[in-house]
């Protein structure tokens, strides 16, 4: 990474004080919501048979193991339209590889070891059984350097590392990109939303689910051990996954799943209940 991340804390790497805010509303909204839902002692007169005690302790377990994908904020680079520019209503958002920059912008390409991420889109509802066919994913994260395209000094005119794909009949999306890198207070992540169709996406409306995606720490300090990760391996000797601020209150469901090795490249797959 370039000199500017030791002169100081940057825009980008005061991620947590944008982002904990808006979760922390989040948050608050969904306890609210939930304690609203428990009712209070004596109401009701109804008496659990040991049947229906299992009945529901096995409904729990089900609907525990499909829970939504958690909820978290798209930070402060979203190109979403939602923080300035707005990169989803370019044509040629719509791609897998995301290496690139496309249209006007400077065709600058990301660098850093290979990685292919395949997101599966399922109905929470149907206990996950069932793919979100024809709904669609955005997808971004930084580049090797921490910086984020459109918006980090030297990079605004770049749009690499973000693009949207349709899932398909299994409700999957495929990107071919680079192993972000680890930048100052916050766990090597990727963002995404989902919208319920590619119109929905392209239009930059109706955002059904905003996540984040986690890496492994042995897969993190394999890649950061290559040339051009050097400033990763400082930033993220300080962290871990149980102290960030986003990942910090379970991060089971948004770790991805990793295969490969640094020549022939990476794959990260992640299962995301909506």
């Amino acid at each position: 990474m370039n000199e500017r991340h030791d002169e100081g804390p940057h825009e980008h790497d005061r991620g947590l004080s944008y982002d904990l805010p808006v979760l922390a509303r989040r948050r608050m909204i969904r306890l609210m919501a939930g304690a609203s839902l428990i009712p209070l002692m004596g109401c009701t007169t109804e008496e659990k048979t040991p049947a229906s005690s299992a009945s529901s302790a096995s409904s729990s377990s089900e609907s525990a193991a499909c829970a939504e994908i958690p909820e978290e904020t798209a930070g402060p680079f979203p190109g979403d339209g939602s923080n300035g520019v707005n990169v989803l209503k370019e044509s040629g958002v719509v791609r897998s590889d995301i290496t690139k920059s496309f249209g006007d912008s400077a065709g600058g390409t990301a660098e850093g070891v290979p990685l292919t991420i395949t997101l599966t889109v399922v109905d929470a509802a149907s206990g996950c059984g069932t793919p979100k066919k024809s709904a669609a994913v955005y997808l971004w994260h930084c580049d090797r350097e921490g910086n984020y395209s459109l918006y980090s000094e030297g990079v605004t005119d770049e749009n690499y590392l973000r693009g949207v794909q349709e899932t398909d009949d299994k409700g999957q999306v495929t990107f071919k990109s680079v192993f972000p890198g680890c930048y100052a207070g916050r766990w090597p992540h990727i963002h995404f939303e989902v919208y319920g169709s590619l119109a929905d996406a392209t239009a930059a409306t109706s955002i059904t689910n905003t996540s984040q995606l986690a890496f492994p720490k042995d897969v993190c300090d394999t890649v950061y051990a290559t040339d051009g990760y050097g400033d990763s391996v400082r930033n993220l000797s300080s962290l871990s996954l149980e102290g960030d601020g986003i990942f910090s209150d379970g991060h089971e469901r948004q770790l991805a799943a990793m295969k490969g090795s640094v020549g022939d490249g990476y794959t990260a797959t992640l299962t995301v209940p909506v």
